[in-house]
């Protein structure tokens, strides 16, 4: 997104949403892009622990298309628990197994987990590690579960921001009430059953006038597959007028059909 103009931007809408936790990020491009990818989803608590070129960063700030210019200052850190503090359930990113006993979570899981935890008055945080090596053994030793992320196991490689972007969006789904499907129909209402059953009755009348039921033993069926088509189709009142005026100019044009086209006489 070039040419943003970032007095338009707000900062996140979910004051409770959970901090994320850089740690040892190499390249302040990956910084601005998690910092972009965080206030897509609504997160604005981005704390970093030791970045390699320095805080703060012309480079993240370039690559985070605004978004580091209204969320609240980058808290850097020398070690990863003092980071942590203030948290109270903490998840590390990683797709290598430990030898550790704690449980793994998907995004989508660990998304449920924090929104339950959160609904407790909890406060969570999110470790990602360095472009390099990711986090350590002592590093997710002080997390209280695991994220991993299920992807192609042959190539799972993933971008720092990419990361961060696949987790805060699980969260900030597992909060969002927006319907999986919508389809907008501006001032038309749904049409209510009558209006489509005059409609459908109007359509088998001009189709049996029309001869195309070849057989009486076909119609029933192909009446059906009809009917479900246009119920389908969930029509609002407009479209069903639209049908209406259709099937009106095609039986007022005097014609003849051939090869399924309509041929003036």
């Amino acid at each position: 997104m070039s040419g943003t103009d970032h007095s338009l931007l707000r900062p996140a809408r979910y004051p409770d949403a959970p901090a994320v936790i850089l740690v040892d990020p190499q390249m302040g491009e990956n910084i601005g892009t998690t910092a972009r990818a965080m206030l897509n989803c609504g997160l604005s608590d981005l704390r970093i622990v030791r970045p390699r070129d320095g805080w703060p960063n012309e480079k993240a700030v370039s690559a985070s298309a605004g978004a580091l210019d209204v969320m609240p200052p980058v808290a850097v850190f020398e070690t990863l628990p003092a980071a942590l503090e203030g948290c109270h359930q903490v998840y590390a990113t990683t797709a290598r197994p430990r030898e550790m006993v704690k449980p793994v979570f998907t995004p989508h899981g660990a998304a449920a987990d924090m929104r339950t935890r959160q609904a407790a008055g909890q406060t969570i945080g999110l470790v990602f590690g360095g472009e390099r090596a990711g986090l350590t053994t002592d590093d997710v030793a002080l997390a209280h579960g695991i994220i991993t992320i299920p992807l192609n196991p042959g190539f799972t490689s993933l971008n720092l921001a990419q990361a961060v972007l696949l987790v805060a969006y699980a969260w900030c789904e597992a909060g969002d009430g927006t319907p999986g499907r919508v389809v907008p129909t501006g001032d038309s209402r749904p049409a209510p059953h009558e209006e489509v059953e005059a409609f459908l009755v109007r359509l088998e009348e001009e189709l049996e006038s029309g001869n195309f039921f070849r057989t009486p033993e076909m119609k029933p069926a192909m009446l059906r597959n009809i009917r479900a088509l246009y119920l389908r189709a969930e029509p609002t009142d407009q479209e069903i007028r639209t049908l209406h005026g259709m099937l009106t100019a095609l039986i007022g044009r005097k014609g003849t059909v051939r090869s399924g086209k309509c041929e003036a006489l």
